[in-house]
């Protein structure tokens, strides 16, 4: 899900999760998903203030500098990115010049800073376990964004087994979105709808504490953990993790270009 967030009043704005269309097979890059996004934000006559990133995704690109380009606003994501991209710069054998400290973005946030969006107060919270930089967004007190933490009750949680990933963290990450008030609405990233139910992208922290398959209350740290281990030793890795995770530590740019003018994406063989 790629969200476009605000304000009635002065119609500033923010784009949470942009993709950057990508064909694995082909190795091509397309705008189709952002330009749905930029012809939005151009009906509604809405001015861009930031770019919001949850973490460094594994199952796509970012279109952030695409619609950085387009539309202007700062390309942001939590500090904890430094982590990321410390493993992924070795993983990949990047570049030297390629700097492990966030630099890549225009603003890293700390945990629990406020920002503003016109008159929306919004507040970046830190939830780290999917990765250690993940961030969940609060606006105005009655919504949060967030990222790949929680699904919708009866899909569960975000697998906590990707590099730098913690179940640990995970379920402590979660507790702190579950203390909101019961009818602050989530906002999800992804959803994996069983077989009868249509696609939902909003659940609320009320229905997360009464129905979550793997979190809700009366399910204790251990018992989340035990099942998240478990669970996460029988997945696969996603099908765009080693496209994503590289140019999404670089906020949505590509690798430069070699001397032939091409730019190309590293597979490294037999790590993960």
């Amino acid at each position: 899900m790629t969200y476009l967030v605000w304000d009635e009043a002065t119609r500033a704005a923010a784009i949470i999760d942009p993709v950057l269309d990508y064909a694995p097979a082909s190795a091509k890059i397309s705008t189709v998903s952002a330009d749905a996004v930029l012809a939005a934000a151009g009906d509604l006559e809405l001015t861009i203030r930031y770019v919001l990133e949850t973490h460094a995704h594994a199952d796509h690109l970012s279109a952030a500098p695409y619609l950085r380009r387009e539309l202007g606003g700062k390309i942001t994501i939590g500090q904890s990115i430094s982590k990321v991209q410390g493993v992924f710069k070795a993983l990949f054998n990047l570049e030297p010049a390629f700097r492990s400290d966030g630099s890549q973005f225009d603003h890293l946030f700390a945990p629990d800073e406020s920002f503003m969006i016109g008159h929306l107060k919004a507040t970046a919270l830190h939830v780290p376990g999917h990765t250690p930089a993940d961030m969940a967004y609060l606006i105005d007190g009655d919504v949060i964004l967030v990222g790949d933490t929680l699904f919708m009750p009866d899909v569960g949680t975000a697998r906590c087994d990707f590099p730098g990933g913690n179940a640990h963290q995970m379920f402590a990450s979660i507790q702190k979105l579950l203390a909101f008030p019961a009818s602050v609405r989530l906002y999800v990233c992804h959803d994996y709808p069983p077989e009868g139910r249509e696609s939902r992208c909003m659940t609320t922290v009320g229905e997360q504490r009464k129905s979550n398959i793997h979190v809700h209350d009366g399910i204790d740290e251990a018992a989340f953990v035990a099942m998240r281990t478990q669970r996460d030793a029988g997945l696969g890795m996603p099908t765009l993790l080693l496209p994503a995770i590289q140019v999404n530590v670089r906020a949505g740019n590509m690798p430069p270009a070699e001397d032939n003018g091409v730019t190309y994406l590293k597979i490294p063989l037999n790590k993960l």
